[in-house]
């Protein structure tokens, strides 16, 4: 594996096969590393990593705060995972190009699509996270851990990030920056000795800016209906990934394409030669 500084933050990544660049943004909700592409539930059963990486530069990376990613205490939004893999393509001195996210990192790509156009030939967008569900979970999951501050403190935060080793996702108490918390010791010393209020703050304004509505987060929908992409939709069909939010970005996306197929159906011998066929038309 390889990392990158983008923006003073330690970004692991890797570039996988050989073609058209293809930037994924990994599913896994607050633990979205690149080992989610092959481990992670339905892309175990898909593969898209292994199978895109035969005929695409699959450009993977652990987004900023989950695995091996370095992080940094601030309001997070979308935003600024759209920063780090425009910072990424920067890096690798990569003008234009594929985008792909799956679960939580369709709303980065959509955005992405959205605001920096220029950049992207295409985006696909696999089981994007959204719904009523999905939106109160999040908010318990920050609460949850805002509550473990208030009554034991930033201390006790790192405490229990270095013992437990479980990220955000499996253990809320630990908060969105534990997995950094349980290998970076410069970040985890600055982190005990922060102002709680001020850190509160910074935690609020993340989870208002992760869960804002009932359907996909992520890029207004006035900016997603200016959008001349070509995009694909594959919709999930759970608690975290409602049907309806994969329905929304193909409603706000002119040029969406939306395969409108069950989740029995969409095995690795159907689904691959789908993204493959689509993203050789965009390029």
């Amino acid at each position: 594996m390889k990392f990158a500084e983008i923006d003073g933050i330690r970004t692991r990544y890797d570039v996988v096969g050989e073609g058209e660049p293809l930037l994924m943004y990994a599913p896994g909700g607050f633990d979205a590393t690149i080992e989610k592409w092959s481990t992670q539930g339905v892309y175990a059963k898909v593969k898209p990593l292994e199978n895109l990486s035969k005929r695409f530069s699959c450009i993977v990376f652990d987004r900023r705060e989950c695995g091996q990613s370095g992080g940094r205490v601030e309001r997070v939004t979308y935003a600024h995972y759209v920063a780090q893999g425009l910072a990424l393509l920067d890096h690798l001195k990569i003008d234009k190009a594929h985008l792909m996210g799956g679960c939580m990192g369709c709303s980065p790509v959509a955005l992405f699509g959205a605001t920096h156009p220029a950049r992207v030939k295409s985006m696909v967008l696999y089981w994007p996270v959204g719904g009523a569900k999905y939106r109160i979970a999040g908010q318990t999951r920050f609460a949850e851990h805002l509550g473990f501050v208030q009554r034991e403190g930033l201390a006790a935060v790192v405490k229990l990030a270095g013992e437990s080793g479980k990220p955000f996702g499996a253990d809320p108490r630990g908060g969105p920056w534990a997995s950094v918390l349980q290998h970076d010791e410069a970040f985890a010393e600055a982190y005990a000795k922060l102002d709680v209020e001020k850190y509160k703050l910074a935690v609020v304004g993340w989870a208002r800016a992760m869960f804002d509505r009932d359907t996909a987060p992520g890029a207004e929908p006035e900016d997603m209906l200016c959008c001349d992409i070509p995009a694909y939709v594959v919709p999930g069909n759970d608690a975290s990934h409602a049907t309806s939010a994969a329905w929304f970005l193909r409603e706000c996306l002119p040029r969406a394409e939306y395969w409108d197929a069950p989740v029995a159906a969409q095995t690795e011998e159907a689904t691959i030669p789908r993204l493959v066929e689509f993203l050789a038309k965009a390029g």
